[in-house]
């Protein structure tokens, strides 16, 4: 129960940590408005990985967060270290 409602005001500090604790090694940066996010997500993990596969990975970490509604919308980007450098956003 205590964390249905946790994740019922779920925030963007929370989502991030749970893509680093769930891709470790990635770095997040996630800003959103409490039900819609948008999430860059840096990893190694990433490489030789399709957009969807990568996709999945993100996912994989919020678990009931997608599954039960408390993140209505999530706009993933994810980046390998040489993509995000090519970027060259710091």
């Amino acid at each position: 129960m205590v964390f249905k409602l946790l994740l019922e005001n779920m925030q963007a500090d929370e989502i991030k940590r749970m893509i680093e604790a769930g891709i470790p090694g990635c770095e997040a940066r996630v800003s959103g408005d409490g039900t819609h996010f948008e999430a860059d997500v840096v990893s190694a993990a990433f490489g030789g990985k399709s957009l969807l596969e990568k996709h999945r990975m993100v996912y994989a970490t919020l678990g009931d967060g997608m599954r039960g509604g408390a993140i209505h919308a999530l706009s993933i980007r994810p980046y390998t270290p040489e993509e995000w450098a090519r970027r060259g956003i710091r």
